[in-house]
């Protein structure tokens, strides 16, 4: 069997705009202010994305969904997230596991844990026994310390699936 491992990592600040909704794996946190970003910000699916898309070898979440693209505007990350398991799928390859670690001071995310490990099983198509969600944060250290983002880092393997890949020998 080939397995191939991938890390990815992303932060954003929080955004000053007014009624923006904090969206972390798909999960809407209720009361708690958004972060910045072009699409919904969603740093823990962007971390998820980049981790597998590195494993596959296929680039980054930049390359693909450019912070330019106006039709990306407000865009669900979960979206993004599913179209980067589809390129994965036709390139032979299906996820194994994801490991995520959200970095975040405010607000406390306890409770939205097993809704976000839900949602990201639900997009990768695997077992929610394959997805965890950590939550830490820095002891007001440094600028998610100090409550001025949120921070996503994320592992994943990815598993050839039994034939061969349309693009080479995985």
């Amino acid at each position: 069997m080939n397995v191939r491992v991938g890390t990815g990592v992303d932060v954003h600040a929080f955004s000053d705009e007014p009624g923006r909704p904090l969206v972390l794996a798909g999960v809407t946190v209720p009361g708690a202010t958004g972060l910045a970003g072009h699409s919904d910000a969603d740093v823990v699916v962007h971390a998820v994305a980049d981790a597998l898309l590195g494993a596959a070898a296929l680039g980054d979440l930049g390359t693909l969904f450019g912070v330019d693209d106006p039709r990306l505007v407000g865009a669900s990350s979960v979206r993004l997230l599913k179209d980067v398991i589809a390129r994965l799928e036709s390139d032979g390859w299906q996820v194994g596991n994801l490991d995520v670690t959200v970095v975040a001071q405010q607000p406390r995310l306890a409770e939205h844990r097993a809704a976000m490990r839900q949602r990201l099983a639900d997009a990768a198509r695997v077992a929610l026994s394959a997805v965890s969600v950590k939550i830490t944060g820095t002891d007001a250290l440094g600028a998610l310390g100090r409550g001025e983002g949120i921070g996503a880092h994320a592992a994943c393997t990815i598993v050839a699936r039994s034939h061969q890949r349309e693009h080479g020998d995985p």
